[in-house]
């Protein structure tokens, strides 16, 4: 009967030591991948003063566009909260980001400079890379949270005090955009 009872207890333990390294390899899997998403959006931050200074030199009075791109910059680039407060400053970046590619479809000269394109093509090169490290660290994300969740091994997480990481989910706001369409012609009568 004792035998009975120390294999049960050994079960439990290695079962219990299992979920614990588990879910602490999940957490660091986490904590790798936010830092990927880190390296990612310093290489955007360090792209963006050059690309506003090759607009400058040829937009100069669109200064207000150019401001609010170094103030959006600034304002990611030193955002340090959890990964929701970071994604607000980072949307808020992008869509300074697109007013300034906007501005830049007005001026052909900008258009053809061969260190605009560069820049251009090195920021899309850039997003890319953000949005698959952004995926990559919401897997992971999505893996901790439902192992916290999912009996039994919310029982280790809870003793352990395992918590939920926060998805990191930066809006496009010309995605979410709703389109206005109409099939009236413009003085036609419903």
């Amino acid at each position: 009967m004792l035998a009975y009872v120390l294999i049960a207890s050994a079960v439990v333990l290695i079962w219990a030591a299992l979920n614990y390294n588990l879910l602490v390899r999940i957490r660091q899997q986490v904590a790798e991948s936010w830092s990927n998403i880190d390296t990612e959006l310093k290489r955007r931050y360090d792209l963006i003063p050059n690309l506003v200074e090759a607009v400058k030199g040829y937009a100069s009075h669109e200064r207000t566009t150019l401001e609010a791109v170094v103030a959006a910059r600034d304002r990611a680039r030193n955002s340090t909260g959890s990964p929701a407060s970071q994604a607000a400053d980072e949307k808020s970046l992008v869509e300074s980001m697109q007013k300034l590619l906007a501005v830049a479809e007005a001026y052909p000269d900008l258009k053809a400079s061969e260190n605009f394109l560069a820049l251009q093509l090195e920021l899309a090169n850039t997003e890319d890379r953000i949005q698959a490290a952004r995926r990559f660290y919401n897997a992971n994300v999505r893996d901790l949270n439902t192992r916290i969740e999912v009996f039994p091994s919310n029982l280790i997480a809870s003793l352990f005090h395992f918590r939920p990481a926060e998805f990191f989910e930066v809006e496009s706001a010309v995605v979410r955009k709703v389109v206005d369409v109409s099939f009236n012609p413009a003085g036609d009568e419903a």
